[in-house]
């Protein structure tokens, strides 16, 4: 078994372009597609999963797709290292990658879990896994549900943002501008400080253990209050 995952990983290395940027380390999940590593936000290439925010439904009965695919990804994910290679970069600027343990390609598996939708344009194997989970109804093949693109155009407040931060000319921070490390906050679905945008009064952020953290419905999630702070957010103050 270990011949043939080592004889695996050196196919997708040789199938990879020659100048492919590659990042290995620890992953955060922010999402059911969406990946944060070494501080930067790659999301998985080849998929598209329910907004975490969304619902489906099966056996007659509403079912939280959004967040079982964000937890099927951090099961998939575990805690062990991950290599992503870069494939190309979404509409919004976000880095797309194929990524990949010593046991799963992890886009592929979200695919054969029923966790996640196959672009048309995914390589074959991806095609495969989505044949096995429709033949045994797992997960989305035995439910029903909004596109999940048209759910993002209606609600658009309830799609997960990716916050980056920058320096004043628009770059990253070189290192020694870079504060010091500083508090995470995550959970099993990923980043869990909670962001509450008010039309009315300012943008509020609550930690996990905060008297309305649990009550709160976050329109976007954060994994360190630095990152809320850049994004127009104050903390709560209860």
């Amino acid at each position: 078994m270990k011949l043939i995952r080592t004889l695996a990983g050196l196919a997708a290395l040789a199938a990879a372009p020659l100048h492919a940027q590659v990042i290995t380390g620890p992953a955060t999940i922010v999402d059911g597609k969406t990946l944060e590593m070494t501080g930067t936000a790659i999301v998985l290439a080849y998929i598209d999963v329910p907004e975490i925010r969304q619902t489906c439904e099966r056996d007659g009965a509403a079912w939280a797709c959004g967040t079982e695919a964000a937890e099927g990804l951090a099961a998939i994910v575990g805690r062990a290292p991950v290599t992503c290679t870069i494939a190309g970069v979404s509409d919004d600027g976000t880095q797309l990658a194929t990524c990949a343990n010593e046991t799963f390609d992890v886009g592929r598996e979200m695919v054969r879990r029923g966790l996640a939708l196959a672009n048309d344009d995914a390589p074959n194997e991806y095609g495969a896994a989505s044949g096995v989970a429709r033949q045994l109804k797992y997960g989305l093949w035995a439910a029903t549900y909004q596109p999940f693109a048209e759910w993002r155009a209606a609600n658009p407040k309830a799609v997960t943002r990716i916050v980056r931060t920058a320096n004043r000319e628009g770059g990253a921070r070189p290192a020694a501008e870079r504060p010091g490390p500083e508090r995470r906050f995550t959970n099993a679905l990923g980043c869990a400080i909670k962001g509450n945008r008010s039309i009315r009064g300012p943008w509020i952020y609550h930690l996990p253990g905060q008297r309305y953290y649990e009550e709160t419905r976050p329109e976007d999630l954060f994994c360190t209050e630095r990152q809320a702070q850049a994004a127009g957010y104050r903390r709560s103050k209860e």
